[in-house]
């Protein structure tokens, strides 16, 4: 009873907690592919540049979520290797997001609030859904800590794309939908680099007993 108190896991609870942790990633998996197809149609039809982000960052996560189940059970080190490459993912995101905001800056047209903000309702209740599914591996190692941030910024980003739908009809300008884009960007970055930061902490013991038994 005390070991189980400071934290330790008989095997028959880790058992149970890693079948609960596939199925929520299959669950995530599932709602993440089909939110992208539903805003990266929507996106384009009404020609708004945060919806588009969003989709992209919906692709991003059911990607990222298939690498997480691949590991899922895997050695500590292969689960910090993917979730590095998943903070990398989110850095060129984040990036491409920028880029494309300022290219819509100069060159974009007024986007339809309207779509962008049923569409966006309908993103924030999925991304609330699925970071309450996730909510209980937040703690976890970077694998798990990765899914849970990237679950948490889009629920965020969501309510900015709805805010955002809101000033585009109150001020007829694209003006709310570029800085939701710029919002959603630095969360990508920012999500990434928290990644890349622990799952590199993660590695480095690894990097030290291999110094050691070349030694």
């Amino acid at each position: 009873m005390a070991g189980h108190c400071c934290g330790a896991e008989s095997g028959h609870d880790k058992a149970a907690g890693d079948r609960g942790w596939r199925t929520a990633l299959w669950i995530a998996l599932v709602v993440n592919a089909a939110m992208f197809a539903v805003e990266i149609w929507a996106g384009a039809t009404a020609n708004s540049r945060s919806l588009q982000a969003d989709a992209l960052d919906f692709f991003g996560d059911a990607a990222n979520y298939a690498i997480s189940l691949a590991v899922a059970g895997m050695a500590l080190s292969w689960r910090a290797r993917a979730a590095l490459v998943k903070g990398i993912s989110l850095l060129v995101l984040g990036a491409w997001v920028l880029l494309s905001t300022a290219y819509a800056f100069f060159f974009g047209t007024l986007p339809n609030a309207e779509t962008m903000g049923v569409i966006g309702v309908m993103a924030l209740v999925a991304n609330v859904g699925v970071a309450l599914l996730l909510f209980r591996f937040r703690t976890g190692d970077a694998n798990m800590r990765s899914v849970w941030i990237c679950s948490r910024n889009d629920a965020v980003g969501n309510i900015a794309v709805v805010a955002a739908a809101v000033g585009v009809f109150g001020t007829g300008t694209a003006w709310p939908d570029l800085a939701v884009a710029g919002i959603l960007a630095m969360l990508g970055i920012s999500g990434g680099l928290q990644v890349i930061v622990q799952a590199r902490r993660e590695l480095r013991p690894e990097r030290v007993s291999v110094l050691l038994t070349a030694k």
